[in-house]
C-alpha cells in the first residue's frame, strides 16, 4: 500500500511522491478508501450491475485536487449476443443516469448518450432501488409534455397569479400557492384556521394534483385572497432575511431549511473529515440560519433526497458535498450583524405563480 500511495495519490507531499509505476491492476478492493489522483485513466475490466460500485471506483481518481485535467474512462461490456440477454449495457446506464441527475454530475461514464445532469434520461420507471418522488415527478411531467405538447404549451402561457377553487371536503377552507422571485422559491399551504405551513416541492405536487383530469372548478372560498396575501408577506419576509448577506437576526426554518441542517450535522461525526472541511460544514449551518445563499440549501437537499435512491457511500457523500460548500464563500462571514437593508440586495418584487382553494363541493 505505501508503494500505492507513493506513485499515485496526489495529496502526498512532493517528497514524498514517487515515479516507479505507470500502471495499477487491482481488483475491488482498491475501489474505496484510497486516492488515486496522480492517475486519470480507469479501465473497468467488468462493468458492475451497481453502480454505486463503479462510482466508487472512478471516485478514486476523480476527486478534487486531481492533478489531471481529464479522466479517461474505459468499460469492458459482454459480447452483443450475452448482452441481448441480460441487458447490462442498458441497465448500467440507467443507473448511472440516476447519479448524474442527482448528484449533478458534469460528465459522461458509460457513453456519450448519457444526459448530464438532465432528469430526462429513463423513458420508464427506474428499479426499486431508484425510485426517488422527486425524479418520478419530474419523469412524470417530461411524459406529459411529450405525449400533450398542446397543453404543455397552453399552461406554459398561463398568466401569472392562475388560480382556481376546488371541491375537497377534506381540505375545505384551506389554501396552497407557489411563489417565486429571482431569489427564491416558497411553496405555501395555508390552513382553514389561518395557520401557514412552508411545504416542500413534493407536498405542493400533491396538493395541486387532480385526480380526475376532468374536474370542475367551483367558486374561490371567501379566504382565498387573505391567505395568499399571508403567504405573500412571509415569503417576502424571508426575501429580506436573505438579502442581509451576514444577518444574525435567527428565523424559523424552512422545511428545506431544516433537513439540509440535519444532512450537514450527519457529517460532522465521520472520522474522514478533516479540521478544515468540519468548520467548512458549521460555516454552511451559519449561513442556512442566517437564511443566506438560498442555492446552497437546494444543493445540499438535492444531493441527499439522491442517495437515499441511488445509496451512495458515506465517503462519495462526504466528497460530494465538501465540492459544493467550496462553491460559496462560506468562511469569509462576518459576524457583525447588519440593522438596514441595502435595497439594491433585495428581490425583484415576488411572483404569485399558482394558487388553489379548497371548499366543500357545492350543493346539488
Amino acid at each position: 500500500m505505501p508503494a500505492v500511495q507513493a506513485n499515485f495519490d496526489a495529496n502526498l507531499p512532493a517528497n514524498e511522491q514517487a515515479d516507479q509505476f505507470d500502471i495499477l491492476i487491482s481488483t475491488e478492493i482498491l475501489a474505496e478508501s484510497v486516492n488515486l489522483h496522480r492517475a486519470n485513466v480507469i479501465v473497468n475490466y467488468d462493468t458492475p450491475w451497481n453502480a454505486t460500485r463503479l462510482m466508487q471506483r472512478i471516485g478514486r481518481v476523480n476527486r478534487i485536487g486531481a492533478t489531471a485535467p481529464r479522466i479517461y474512462i474505459y468499460n469492458f461490456y459482454p459480447t452483443a449476443k450475452v448482452d441481448d440477454d441480460i441487458e447490462l449495457k442498458k441497465k448500467a446506464i440507467m443507473k448511472l443516469q440516476a447519479f448524474h441527475t442527482a448528484l449533478g454530475e458534469d460528465s459522461q461514464i458509460y457513453s456519450e448518450t448519457e444526459e448530464v445532469d438532465n432528469f430526462g434520461l429513463f423513458e420508464r420507471a427506474p428499479e426499486d432501488e431508484e425510485r426517488d418522488e422527486r425524479l418520478q415527478l419530474l419523469m412524470e411531467l417530461r411524459r406529459f409534455r411529450q405525449q400533450h405538447p398542446d397543453q404543455f404549451r397552453r399552461i406554459q402561457k398561463l398568466p401569472l397569479r392562475a388560480r382556481v377553487g376546488r371541491a375537497d371536503a377534506k381540505r375545505a377552507g384551506s389554501t396552497v400557492t407557489f411563489i417565486r422571485s429571482n431569489r427564491r422559491d416558497g411553496f405555501y399551504r395555508v390552513a382553514a384556521d389561518g395557520k401557514l405551513e412552508e411545504i416542500t416541492i413534493l407536498e405542493a405536487a400533491k396538493e395541486f394534483r387532480a385526480p380526475d383530469p376532468k374536474e370542475k372548478a367551483i367558486p374561490l372560498h371567501a379566504k382565498h385572497h387573505d391567505h395568499v396575501n399571508t403567504a405573500l408577506s412571509k415569503f417576502k419576509e424571508l426575501a429580506v432575511a436573505a438579502a442581509l448577506n451576514d444577518q444574525t437576526v435567527q428565523h424559523q426554518p424552512s422545511p428545506n431549511e431544516r433537513k439540509a441542517l440535519e444532512y450537514l450535522d450527519s457529517f460532522l461525526g465521520l472520522p474522514s473529515l478533516g479540521e478544515d472541511e468540519k468548520r467548512l460544514v458549521q460555516a454552511a449551518k451559519v449561513a442556512l440560519r442566517r437564511a443566506r445563499f438560498q442555492n446552497l440549501q437546494r444543493e445540499i437537499n438535492k444531493l441527499q433526497k439522491s442517495v437515499k435512491s441511488v445509496q451512495v457511500a458515506a465517503a462519495i457523500q462526504a466528497d460530494k458535498l465538501i465540492a459544493i460548500l467550496r462553491e460559496y464563500p462560506l468562511l469569509d462571514q462576518d459576524e457583525q450583524p447588519l440593522t438596514t437593508v441595502n435595497p439594491k440586495l433585495l428581490d425583484t418584487p415576488p411572483d404569485i405563480i399558482l394558487s388553489e382553494s379548497f371548499d366543500h363541493p357545492p350543493k346539488p
